[in-house]
């Protein structure tokens, strides 16, 4: 318990605990508020890491205006797309509303919500923007959203790609090297303070004993976490692991942005939600967003579908 108390962020322990008592550390995490670029593709429009969601608007125009798509979306699964939302909802309503709407203790028809929509709306609407416009786009598997953003050197079928740090493993299936062809950002500001969503998997005791305690004290060490960041494709919430551990420059970003969220960065969403809502291919809030993504102007008719879901998937009482 001390370690953890050392080691984490007051956020990671109590995601780790039920009714007060740690039961779990979160040994590894997934920054899931980046955007994937190809450099290339940005060199040649003359284009700028955005700081601010209209500063990614204004970034997204250069390259079209350069001759290149700007965005692959995955649309074709459901999960990018709640964590599309998640990213712009937190930074735009807050963390306060944000867990609020996680536990479903404000509706879907909130005007906060309608706001995040309409916010979306002003990339997912634009046909032009999105790789195979909206119809390409609910075609387009995550993988293939990745990999098409980082082939056909400086004229893909896209310039960006939004997800966790996780899409380094699709980018090493194609030539692009992370760091040189493929860089990246983290999710731009849409309010006052840019968001952090994560994801993560956590080491967990059941039943206590001497060798469990043991384990348990090595893995919230940053001693465990060091070794494992050196390998790379690792990123730790540890805040005593040393930036400089992991291997390259754009890992060593991805961590930073992390760890300086300290408590104000907040767990996928979806991922908190009852499985028929957040997690079902073709119901809930997957199938929802897919149907706003095909149609981003019917702003009102998404919220009252989530709504619907939502309200069936937790239960009268929330």
């Amino acid at each position: 318990l001390k370690e953890v108390q050392k080691n984490y962020s007051q956020g990671w322990q109590d995601i780790g605990k039920v009714n007060g008592k740690q039961y779990g550390v979160y040994y590894k995490a997934a920054n899931k508020s980046l955007i994937w670029y190809n450099a290339k593709v940005f060199e040649n429009a003359g284009a700028k890491e955005p700081t601010t969601w209209k500063d990614l608007l204004t970034t997204a125009q250069a390259v079209y205006d350069s001759g290149v798509t700007p965005f692959s979306v995955p649309g074709a699964d459901g999960w990018p797309l709640t964590d599309w939302f998640e990213n712009v909802y937190l930074s735009q309503a807050g963390p306060e509303k944000y867990d609020q709407l996680a536990q479903h203790k404000i509706k879907w028809t909130d005007p906060s919500v309608k706001q995040a929509l309409q916010t979306l709306a002003q990339i997912w609407g634009k046909k032009d923007y999105l790789a195979g416009g909206q119809d390409g786009a609910l075609q387009t598997e995550f993988p293939n959203s990745v990999t098409q953003t980082f082939t056909g050197g400086d004229q893909p079928k896209a310039a960006m790609i939004y997800e966790g740090d996780f899409v380094q493993v699709n980018i090493g299936e194609t030539k692009a090297k992370v760091g040189t062809d493929a860089k990246v950002f983290p999710f731009p500001a849409v309010g006052s303070t840019a968001p952090v969503v994560s994801g993560g998997d956590a080491a967990v005791v059941l039943k206590d004993s001497k060798a469990a305690q043991a384990l348990m004290t090595f893995l919230a060490s940053p001693d465990a976490a060091t070794i494992q960041a050196e390998l790379g494709g690792y990123l730790s919430p540890n805040k005593n692991v040393a930036i400089s551990a992991y291997p390259n420059s754009v890992q060593q970003k991805i961590a930073k942005s992390l760890i300086a969220s300290g408590d104000d960065f907040r767990f996928d969403m979806s991922d908190q939600a009852p499985q028929a809502f957040g997690g079902t291919p073709g119901k809930g809030e997957w199938k929802d967003l897919q149907d706003f993504l095909k149609n981003p102007g019917d702003v009102a008719g998404a919220q009252a579908a989530l709504e619907k879901d939502a309200a069936a998937a937790y239960g009268s009482g929330s």
